[in-house]
Parts: C-alpha cells; sequence; structure tokens
C-alpha cells in the first residue's frame, strides 16, 4: 500500500469539517462506501452526494464512507503501487465494503464508473461478481434519466430520490434472518418501490432500432420513480465542508426541488415531479446553523428563482452579516429584494437563460420569455450597475435556421446597446459572454425522440457566430465543447449495447477507436429521430409518463407550422 496514497487522504480528511460525525469512528452491521464517479473536488460540491451521506450514515447499523475518482497523480501513484483504491475515511479497500453506492448526477461520468471498478478489484460486470464481493448499487439523477448504458455494471439501480428509496434499502439489507444469498438479496431489492434490478430484464435489440428490455421472474415493468415528501424530511445542506471542494467557501441549502416550467428539451420539469418547495422556516433554521462555518450561502434548486419566498430568504442572509449566491436566474422572476442581496453580496456578474435564440424557438421550446422580457431584465439589472451579463443560449435545437441564429445576434447587439449606454454614463465598463451550449435531446423530455444536430452543422453555426460577434467590443463567446456534448448525447441516449465501449475507453480507447473495436455505429445513438412506436431504452424506468411528454412534443411542432 502506498504511502503516499495514505498521506494525501488522511490531509483531505484533516482539512474536512464533518457535521454528521466521522463515519469511521461508528460501528454498523453494514459497511457502505458511498463513492462519487469524479475528482474529491466536483463530488463534495454536490449537494446530492452529501445528501445521501447523511441519509446512510444516519440510518441505524449503517457505516458510511466515501471514494472519488483518483486524480491524475494519484491514479498514477495508485497503478505505479499496485494499490487498491481505498475509501476517504478509514482507507479501507472498497472491496472489503459490504456495498458500494455509485452517486451519479451526470452522464458522462458514467464513463468513470469501469475506472473505478478496476482500481478497487472489483469484477466489472455485475454477472461475473460472486458472494465475496460487494453489491454494487447506482443512484442519482443520471440513474433515473437513462441507467441502460452501464446496467451491466450495477447489481441494482435506485430510480429516485434517496430520501424515499435509501431507508427501504437499509430495511431489506438489514433485515434479520433473511437468505443472505446474492439472488436472494436481489429478489428482497427488487420488491421495493423505485429499485431496479437489472439481471431481472431481458435487453431486447433490433439492428437499426435502440435497445429495450422486457421484464423476467414477474419483475416490475416499468420500475417507476421514488418521489420523497420533501415536508417529512429536513431540507438538503452542507453536511461536510471544505475549501478543497468545488462552491467550497458556501454553505449550501437546496431550497427546492423539480421545476415547474416544463422547458420541451430539459429533463428537470418531467423528471423529479411536481416542484416542491421547503418551507421558509425550515431554511432560515439552516442558514442560523451554517453561520457558525461559513459566511456566505449558496441556495440550490433547478428553479431557484421561482421559490416563493427568495426575496425574502436572500434579504434574512444579508441582514444576518452574511453573503448569498444564487445559480441563474429565471428572466421573468428576477425579485427585487433578492436582487438587492445579490448586490449587497459583491456579485458583478449575473447569469440569464434566455436559451432560445429567436422568438420563435423560445415558443417551440415553451420557454414563455418574450424578447421585450429579456430586455426589461437586463436594464433592471443594468440600472443597479450590474454591467457584466452572461447569456446562455442553446443552438442546434430542432427546426432552427440561420434566420434564428440572426435574431439571437439581434438580441445580444440590443442588449451590449443598453450596457454601453450605461458604462459611458458611469465610467465603468461591462462584457456580456453568450454562452453556447449544443441541444442534447434527453430522456423523459417533449424533445427526447429528436436528434442532436451533426457537428458539423453545429461547427458551421459555431463558425457564424464568431464571425459575426468578433467585431462587437466587449461580447465575449464561450462555447461548449461540441466533441463533449456528443458523447453526452450518446450517453443520454445509449442502451446496454455501449457497456462494452466504456470498458474500453476506460482501458484508454477514444471514443471512435472504442467504438470501431466494440462494432458501435455512435452516430445511430446520437444523430437520428427516434419513431413514435419505437421502445426505448429508458423506458425501463417509470420516471415521466411517456403519453403525456409525446402529446406535448407533436403539440410544440403542430404549434411551429408542423416542421419536425
Amino acid at each position: 500500500m502506498s504511502w503516499k496514497i495514505k498521506q494525501k487522504l488522511h490531509s483531505t480528511l484533516e482539512a474536512e469539517t464533518n457535521l454528521c460525525g466521522r463515519a469511521s469512528a461508528r460501528g454498523g452491521a453494514l459497511a457502505v462506501c458511498l463513492v462519487y464517479p469524479n475528482s474529491y473536488r466536483t463530488g463534495m460540491g454536490s449537494l446530492g452526494f452529501q445528501t445521501v451521506y447523511r441519509l446512510f450514515n444516519t440510518t441505524p447499523e449503517m457505516r458510511c464512507e466515501r471514494a472519488f475518482l483518483p486524480d491524475r497523480d494519484e491514479l498514477y501513484e495508485y497503478r505505479r503501487s499496485g494499490s487498491a483504491l481505498l475509501s476517504l475515511e478509514s482507507q479501507r479497500p472498497l472491496a472489503d465494503f459490504d456495498l458500494i453506492a455509485f452517486s451519479t448526477s451526470f452522464e458522462p461520468d458514467y464513463l468513470n464508473i469501469p475506472i473505478i471498478l478496476s482500481l478497487a478489484g472489483i469484477p466489472l460486470y455485475a454477472a461475473e461478481r460472486s458472494q465475496s464481493n460487494p453489491l454494487v448499487i447506482g443512484g442519482g439523477a443520471a440513474f433515473f434519466i437513462n441507467p441502460e448504458p452501464v446496467a451491466d455494471f450495477m447489481d441494482v439501480i435506485c430510480v429516485g430520490e434517496g430520501e424515499e428509496i435509501i431507508p427501504a434499502v437499509a430495511r431489506a439489507l438489514l433485515s434479520p434472518g433473511r437468505d443472505d444469498t446474492r439472488q436472494a438479496l436481489l429478489s428482497a431489492l427488487a420488491a421495493i418501490p423505485g429499485v431496479y434490478v437489472p439481471s431481472f430484464y431481458r435487453p431486447i435489440y433490433s439492428h437499426s432500432r435502440l435497445g429495450g428490455c422486457e421484464a423476467e421472474d414477474g419483475a416490475p415493468y416499468p420500475v417507476l420513480r421514488a418521489t420523497a415528501c420533501l415536508d417529512q424530511h429536513p431540507p438538503s445542506s452542507s453536511q461536510i465542508l471544505s475549501e478543497a471542494a468545488e462552491f467550497g467557501d458556501m454553505f449550501l441549502i437546496e431550497v427546492s426541488r423539480g421545476c415547474p416550467r416544463g422547458c420541451r428539451f430539459c429533463s428537470s420539469g418531467f423528471i423529479y415531479g411536481a416542484f416542491r418547495q421547503q418551507p421558509y422556516e425550515h431554511l432560515t433554521a439552516l442558514v442560523d446553523k451554517g453561520l457558525a462555518h461559513r459566511n456566505k450561502f449558496g441556495l440550490i434548486g433547478a428553479a431557484v428563482s421561482d421559490y416563493s419566498q427568495i426575496g425574502k430568504l436572500c434579504r434574512y442572509i444579508v441582514d444576518k452579516g452574511a453573503r448569498v449566491s444564487v445559480s441563474s436566474l429565471r428572466i421573468d422572476r428576477i425579485d427585487s429584494d433578492m436582487l438587492d442581496a445579490l448586490l449587497a453580496s459583491g456579485h458583478k456578474t449575473i447569469s440569464l437563460a434566455p436559451e432560445g435564440g429567436s422568438q420563435r424557438l423560445r415558443d417551440l421550446i415553451r420557454k414563455n420569455l418574450s424578447e421585450a422580457q429579456i430586455l426589461d431584465a437586463c436594464e433592471m439589472l443594468i440600472s443597479r450597475d450590474i454591467l457584466n451579463l452572461k447569456l446562455y443560449v442553446i443552438i442546434g435545437l430542432p427546426t432552427e435556421t440561420e434566420a434564428d441564429l440572426d435574431e439571437l445576434i439581434r438580441l445580444v447587439e440590443a442588449i451590449r446597446l443598453r450596457v454601453i449606454e450605461r458604462a459611458r454614463a458611469n465610467k465603468r465598463l461591462g462584457e456580456i459572454t453568450l454562452s453556447v451550449n449544443p441541444f442534447i435531446p434527453k430522456p423523459f423530455t417533449p424533445f427526447q425522440w429528436c436528434g442532436m444536430e451533426p457537428l458539423p452543422s453545429l461547427e458551421r453555426k459555431v463558425k457564424l457566430l464568431e464571425s459575426r460577434l468578433r467585431p462587437l467590443s466587449n461580447v465575449k463567446l464561450k462555447v461548449e465543447s461540441l466533441r463533449e456534448s456528443y458523447l453526452q448525447a450518446l450517453l443520454s441516449r445509449g442502451d446496454r449495447r455501449l457497456s462494452p465501449l466504456l470498458a474500453a475507453m476506460a482501458e484508454g480507447c477514444n471514443l471512435k477507436k472504442a467504438a470501431k473495436v466494440c462494432g458501435i455505429d455512435t452516430d445511430q445513438y446520437v444523430y437520428r429521430q427516434i419513431a413514435g412506436d419505437e421502445f426505448m431504452p429508458w423506458s425501463v424506468v417509470g420516471t415521466a409518463d411517456m403519453a403525456m411528454l409525446r402529446c406535448e412534443y407533436e403539440r410544440a411542432f403542430a404549434e411551429d407550422g408542423g416542421r419536425v
């Protein structure tokens, strides 16, 4: 075992403030290692990961530790020394735990799951594991959007929210007198609402279509998402604080879950069920608790500015002498109290998300925003001397044309003129950052049947934007990697045939080589429009109502003149 690795883990642990107490200091009948398949910095910035850690560690008879994808230097040291991947708290090999639980929010992190299992010395495929191996469980938003690309790696997948599923899973695992054989345990877990056991489902493939699954042995179909009643649980908040984490200077608090908007391209409005808000008094109590540790609070939620008392909450934080931060603001929900609190907190840049570059596209995606509302919101910010604006837009939306891009450019020019006018008055320059992201068709959205626009076409659109925006001073263009977006689309839409591809990439192959070795046409997954009667891989989990989504898809294009 490498002393360098142990020293790094010890230093990381010592730099933390753990509000849950050290897991390694407690006993427990069941040892769990909660794994975030990305870096420590990213994982510890995830409020979902921290919430699951709390849920495991507050369950009687369970002891939960953590592990992460090693950084480049650590990975080299693990491989050089032949050491097995160790947990953070007790520096124990992952293979010695009873349960390995992956918490995964984003599909690109699927790539790291084979790397972690290999480093841990745990067989990659569930079918290859024996009674002596830990049970491998997956959970998090990525798994209840589309678990199929990594389903063959998982013994069990949790479809839904941890507050609802983890206690039930714990009861099944700790049930006195239960049959301890692996198969009996899987059967007991499969009986829990929201639990998916992939080995109980047989994949069905078609050469020209995506592959779905059918249930065997009386397994439920589909596996319905488990949704928690938030008023029966404490709000999610930071459990472990570390300056080495993303957002490490903040105490994070979840104010709401889900999104009431239902934009047709975005999964947040569909995968979490009804929009749910935390009681104001619960949140202020957490602010009071957090003040002992941090002077800055990050308010978390897919629709933060839709929280009914957002201005009042922000003002409460500032009145306590602290600062507040939120993610991008909903343009038609800019609360003046919230804005004043952000200004008092030292915010110099505010992010807005028009998403659609033209009015036609905003109507198509059901953004429910007019150009006048966008300009009014910018005016409100500029009038308060917030001259640095970040605008999130999507290119490659279904039916997009060059005329839509022309309208986007005119919108940026109109906002820029307002910024320049204010800058002249107070002799301080401002900057507009246009953050451009390609459209990625996501499962459980009305646009899940659409294909992604081919990369060559997207590249031409990016060049057009560059050529038109380059002459404009104080305008900066930032474009998300098109190739990384392609990979994300592949993992979002993939089926179990991608498992060997992910294994090959974990061994060092790039995507193109891995696809060739595995005989997979990745374009077929990414670009193809899916037929309305096609059985999709993610249909095995009942995260949202497919009939409702299809009606919304047809309504979108009917309103747009029937173009698809």
